[in-house]
This record gives structure tokens, sequence and C-alpha cells, in this order.
């Protein structure tokens, strides 16, 4: 009786909070939300696995910071063990808005209304690679003359004396970060060491949510698995948010990846530590490969790349063999696993797929992955005992989470519940879907110019203020250097390899128009009128590959492998793009899907159509330029003339 009274107490704190006390804060009250917070606080309850499709602008961060705070209270009216809440995301913006914003209101609502008594706090916890070693840090420090060094990599050196996460510290050199970081194996007697007193802080029970990234989260869960001390402390509840990137975390966690910066980071250790014939020899031999790995994928064989490993994986050898007890120990780690990379991807492994994905700086990461991934996930993360609530805006296609539960390995898991909580945005209002009567032919010889013309045309009607994102850097090369033949009147900026410098440059000059491809699909964010007009040329389908080919085994029938894998795969994705248009409940945009197979009749129209909220559909560049008049201020034009 008492564990239903608690219960029922529990869900009615949630709508004291969300009905009463954060309104009181200006802050709207949306019944979706209240809804999502009650289901996630129904699988912490009954120890399940809730998934949870929330829409851009539901609110889920308070949804489940809310249900996680009222799940803890209920644990300790029914007198439970005191255990922390583990938060997973995706993005270090995310986790610190969690500790330094949203949790903080929430604290403060709750402790005027007397709820609670001591504040909410939170922990952001990472890998060791990111936080001083004091004694290494005296080391280094105690290695150099500060007057011949780089004076702002210097004061960020001297700055670490107070400053433990070296992520917060500005100017501080790779080389620097290797050399002063705690190492993998941490035997330090210090007593002073601020390091382990964060450790013990952080297991002081003082945290109510510990906040990580999905690849700690999944190391912690392989420690368990593999009997080995865990990273982060025992949890009564796991949440995790931006949970459509936990497969992709998952295949590099069970994996290995060989990116350019792998090697070269490594020739820039044996440079500094004087090698410098090592280096040359290391530079020379991966200079083919080095070139290949800076373009993107682009849909290229992992073949394509392999043959290039041959002389590298010599030179690797060679070093390793004649400088292996001459190196620190930070080098030698990083020689061996770069060594013995080279060499898995040279040789090959039966019991693993090999694959291409793009990098974060658009070039080609090599990858190898475990072919069975999802019996891994069960066998580690899953099997642990706590209830779980996973969310993000694109875990369902419609009300189906049928591809996502594959890739996790929760298909079968009778913990599972699923709900899907649509966006408060007012579509229907805010936005025009423009799909072209007569669109851009992909199977002809003059496609790119007829797609240049078309996305001129919508730029003139939209009055630029637009992204357009493409499926491939060549097709965006392609369209950039005919859009000039149009009379463009916007200033054109290109997503490359610095792209939070691009997109400074975009929001900063209101009215001009930014292409954009790989990552630019999902992660940044354009509010107010900057993306008025969203076009996709092309539907998101993925590039074939080994995984894919892996996968496509699993089916009797191509087709059938299409629209149970390719299609939601290329509708989530799709999902993940629309994302980038309407971000406030105050912005309006057009979004143009220009590819000939998202037509009214064609092949693949309902699945689009299924993909996106419902809202107005034209053909018609003239509905294009009324829809902009009719929703833009005069401010809008002026930057579009200026």
């Amino acid at each position: 009786m008492n564990y239903d009274n608690n219960r029922h107490k529990a869900h009615n704190e949630i709508d004291h909070i969300f009905q009463d006390l954060l309104p009181a804060r200006n802050m709207a009250e949306r019944p979706e939300q209240v809804a999502l917070c009650h289901r996630m606080l129904d699988a912490m309850l009954e120890g399940g696995i809730a998934l949870c499709d929330a829409g851009t602008g539901i609110g889920k961060t308070y949804a489940y910071l809310v249900a996680g705070t009222v799940y803890s209270r209920f644990r300790a009216a029914c007198g439970l063990e005191p255990k922390p809440i583990l938060v997973s995301t995706s993005s270090i913006a995310l986790q610190t808005a969690a500790r330094d914003e949203y949790l903080p209101l929430l604290s403060d609502v709750l402790t005027e209304d007397g709820m609670i008594v001591q504040p909410l706090q939170a922990v952001i916890r990472k890998g060791k690679s990111h936080y001083v070693c004091d004694a290494r840090l005296e080391q280094r420090l105690g290695q150099l003359d500060l007057q011949k060094k780089n004076w702002k990599a210097g004061a960020a050196l001297l700055s670490l004396r107070g400053q433990l996460d070296m992520d917060e510290t500005a100017h501080l050199s790779h080389y620097d970060r290797e050399r002063v970081c705690v190492p993998r194996i941490c035997d330090c007697r210090r007593e002073d060491c601020r390091y382990r007193a964060f450790l013990e802080d952080c297991d002081s029970g003082r945290y109510l949510f510990q906040i990580c990234n999905h690849n700690l989260l999944l190391a912690d869960a392989i420690h368990r698995g593999s009997g080995r001390k865990p990273i982060l402390p025992d949890a009564c509840a796991l949440i995790v948010d931006e949970a459509h990137k936990l497969p992709e975390t998952a295949r590099q966690m069970f994996g290995v990846t060989l990116a350019a910066e792998d090697i070269r980071a490594l020739t820039h250790s044996l440079r500094g530590e004087r090698f410098l014939l090592a280096a040359e020899v290391l530079t020379d031999s991966a200079a083919p490969l080095m070139r290949k790995l800076a373009r993107p994928p682009e849909g290229r064989p992992f073949d394509h790349y392999a043959k290039s490993l041959a002389a590298p994986e010599r030179s690797l050898t060679v070093i390793d063999r004649q400088l292996h007890g001459l190196l620190t120990p930070a080098t030698r780690r990083r020689l061996k696993n770069v060594s013995s990379t080279v060499s898995l991807f040279r040789q090959g492994n039966p019991e693993m797929v090999f694959y291409t994905e793009e990098d974060n700086c658009g070039g080609t990461m090599l990858c190898a992955t475990i072919a069975d991934l999802t019996a891994q996930l069960r066998q580690t993360l899953w099997r642990q005992e706590r209830p779980a609530v996973l969310t993000s805006a694109t875990l369902a296609v419609g009300e189906d989470f049928r591809r996502f539960k594959e890739e996790t390995g929760l298909l079968t898991d009778s913990r599972v519940t699923e709900s899907v909580t649509p966006s408060p945005f007012d579509y229907q209002q805010n936005c025009l879907l423009y799909l072209p009567k007569i669109p851009p032919r992909q199977k002809a010889a003059a496609y790119y110019d007829e797609l240049a013309k078309e996305i001129a045309a919508l730029l003139d009607a939209a009055q630029g203020h637009a992204l357009a994102l493409f499926t491939s850097y060549a097709a965006m090369s392609a369209v950039k250097e005919r859009l000039p033949d149009h009379g463009l009147r916007y200033p054109l900026f290109t997503m490359g390899r610095s792209a939070i410098h691009t997109t400074e440059q975009f929001k900063a000059s209101p009215g001009s128009v930014l292409l954009a491809a790989g990552a630019a699909w999902e992660g940044f964010d354009f509010p107010g009128d900057c993306v008025s007009l969203l076009i996709i040329p092309r539907l998101p389908f993925a590039v074939p590959d080994a995984l894919k080919e892996k996968e496509r085994e699993n089916h009797p029938t191509l087709r059938l492998f299409i629209r149970a894998v390719v299609v939601p795969e290329m509708q989530i994705k799709l999902k993940q793009g629309f994302g980038r248009a309407i971000r406030t409940e105050t912005d309006t945009c057009v979004v143009a899907i220009l590819d000939e197979r998202a037509t009214q009749g064609k092949r693949y129209s309902k699945d689009v159509l299924a993909a996106l909220p419902e809202m107005p559909v034209t053909g018609s560049l003239e509905d294009v330029a009324r829809f902009i008049q009719s929703v833009k201020g005069p401010d809008y034009f002026r930057e579009a003339s200026a």
C-alpha cells in the first residue's frame, strides 16, 4: 500500500512541477511534455525500457530531469538505497546545458516550493584523457622554457594548475594534452592529487545526476560485462538522450577506427620526442593514404583505401622494432594502437565487418566492427538491471520503432515500451513543403545545370536565407560552381572542414546561403530567419557498404531489405535534416525536396510524407514567394537586398 501511495504521490509531483511551478517562471505548460514525463517515470517505476520519440520543441530535457528527480524522491520514500541517475548524451553542448542551465532552474523552483532542501546537482564525467595529472603537469612544465614556447600554449599549460578539465582550457596543444593527461594506469601516490579528489567527490553521493557521453556509457558497460572495475557508479536509472546516436557509437566502441588524425598525432609525438627520421619515414609512407583519407568517402569501397595501407604498415613495423624501448609510454601506446589497427585493416578478420564513415573533419575514417553488434549490446548494456529511458526526435518513423530496436538489440526485449510525442510547433501555419512539378532529372546529362537553376529560382522566391543539405560533397561542389551562372544575388558559403567558423559567418550574414553536407544534417541550430528555406536536392539514402551487405543477408529478398532497412534509415535521416528548418515556435520556413522520387505518385512520395509533419504542399514557386511574403517582416526583406 505504501508503494502505491508513493507512486501516486510521484505522479502528482510531476503535475505540480509542470502545471504550477514552471509556469510561475514563465515557462509554457505543454500537456504533451507532462504526459511524456509521466511515461518516463512509469518506465523507471516498473523497471522498463522506454523508447520516447519526442519532437523538436517538446521539452524532453526537462521531462527526463523531472522524471529522474521525482523517481529519486520515490525511492527515498520507499526506503531504497540512494543511487544517482545516469544521463548519457552525445554532445558536450547538451551535457553542459543540462548541468548549468536546466538543472539549476529546476532546483531553484523545487527549493522555493519546499519540495527539496538540498540543491539538485550534476557532475559531468569524462574519460581519463580529459583530465590533468598534477605530477605529469609539473614534469612537463619543468622540461620547458616557457619564454620560447608560443605564449598562448604556454599560458594554457600554466592555467592547468587551477583547471582540472582540459576541455575548458583554450589554446592547449594536442601534444601538451597527451603529456599532461591522466595516464591509463593511474598509480599516483600524491595525497593532493586533484583527479583522485575529483573521483572521490563524484562518488560522494551529493550528485543526483551523473552526466556522460555515449562512449563512456558503453565503456563502463564493457568493463562491467568483462568483470573489470566499473568506470561509473551504480545508477538507479539510465537516461539516454540523443539515443539515435547510440548504434553508431556502439559500432566504434565494439570495433576500431583509423582516421588521418591518428597518423598525424603519431608523427607529431615522434617529432616531439626528437625521432625526426622516424616521423619523416612515416609521413612519406602514409602520404598516399592520407590524401585519400582527406576526402569524404562518397561511396568509395573499403578496398580503395586498404591498398594504400601496405607502405605505412611496413614503416610502423620498423619504427616499433627500432624505437620501442626509447619512446615514452604515451607515444609507445599510440604507436601500438595505430600499428595494430593498420595491420588489422590490411589482413582482415572474418569475425569483423570493414567499412568507411565520414570523420569529424569531412574526410574518411576506416572502421571495423564486430558482425553481431546487437548481441554485444544485449550482453553489456541491456542486461544491467536498471530502468532506462531512451529519447530523441528521430527514433521512430511515424509510430514505428522497429529499425531502432533492431540496431540496438531491443527488438525482442519484453521490457520495452514505445511512445511518440509530436512536436508542438504549428507546421500547418509556419511551414510549406515544396515538391517541384518538374524536378531535375537525376539521370539527365545536364542534371546539375537543372538542379542549380531550380535552386536559384527558389532562392529568389524566398529572398535567400537558405540552407541546402546535400548527400555528397561532389554534388555540393557541382551546384556551387553553377549557381553564379544563374544570377546569384546572395552571399554564398560552403561548409567544409571548419564547420563552426563557416556557420558563424553564415549566421552573421543575414540573407545568405549555406551549402552543406555530412554532419550538417543534424547537430546545427539555425533559429530565427537565418534558415527560412531548407533545400534537400536528393533523398538521403545511405551509400551501400559492407555493413549494409552484411545486414542484407538477413532478408530473403532485396525488396524486403529495402523496405525494412534502407527506406526507414532514409526517413530518419530526412527527419534529422528537416529538423534544421524549424527550431522555435515562431520560426517559419519553406522546405524544398527536389528529388524526383519524392514527387506525387513516384516511388518514395508516400515515404517522404510519412516521415515529415503534416503541412501544406505545393509545386508552385509563386506559392513559395507568397508564403514568404505572408510570414516574414520588413527586416527580412531588407536583409535580402542588403
